[in-house]
């Protein structure tokens, strides 16, 4: 009689032994970057400061602020990004001042030789100009912006590994051959 308990319990306490060990190497395998992280990285690092339009037509001086990224949540594979701008804009009828809410969406990249993480093919999907009336000065504008705020972030990381962080970044930066987006976060699969 004692002798089945005592199977069911060794049973049980290895598979729990099985369970802990192998959920233990689970974080061995991955790095994941949330959005917090992404965002507070492009909080500091993050500086587009543009002079985009048509000389003598319309000249806009143009300040994005305030990014934050959305992860894999609105379509898979992607990052969108909401900010605001600082548009001053200069025409034939004046200079006038417009603050922009934009929305962008990328395709996130990870660069191993430089452990960093690109947003490529950045575009601007949509955006709310303040006051609106200056909304169609801002439309002539918008396909200069789209193609500025791709150029920068083509050359911008929107994060970068740093192995001096901590020891799982560093295993990271030294393993990871690609990344993977999943809502929330960047997943970075270990190469062994």
């Amino acid at each position: 009689m004692k002798k089945p308990k005592q199977t069911a319990r060794t049973w049980l306490l290895g598979t729990m032994a099985v369970s802990m060990l192998l959920s233990g190497c689970n974080k061995l395998t991955q790095y994941t970057i949330s959005e917090r992280e992404v965002n507070t990285y492009l909080q500091k690092h993050s500086d587009f400061k543009k002079n985009i339009g048509i000389p003598g037509v319309a000249d806009a001086r143009i300040q994005v602020t305030d990014l934050a990224s959305q992860i894999g949540r609105t379509e898979a594979d992607k990052v969108r990004l909401s900010g605001n701008a600082r548009v001053d804009i200069d025409t034939l009828w004046g200079s006038q001042q417009a603050d922009v809410q934009l929305t962008l969406q990328a395709q996130p990249y990870y660069d191993k030789s430089r452990g960093a993480i690109y947003l490529r093919d950045m575009r601007l999907l949509d955006y709310r100009v303040q006051p609106e009336t200056l909304a169609s000065t801002f439309s002539a504008l918008s396909p200069y912006l789209d193609l500025a705020l791709k150029s920068y972030f083509d050359t911008q990381p929107a994060y970068v590994l740093d192995a001096d962080r901590d020891k799982n970044e560093a295993l990271a930066k030294r393993l990871a051959q690609r990344i993977d987006v999943i809502p929330g976060a960047l997943v970075i699969p270990f190469s062994y």
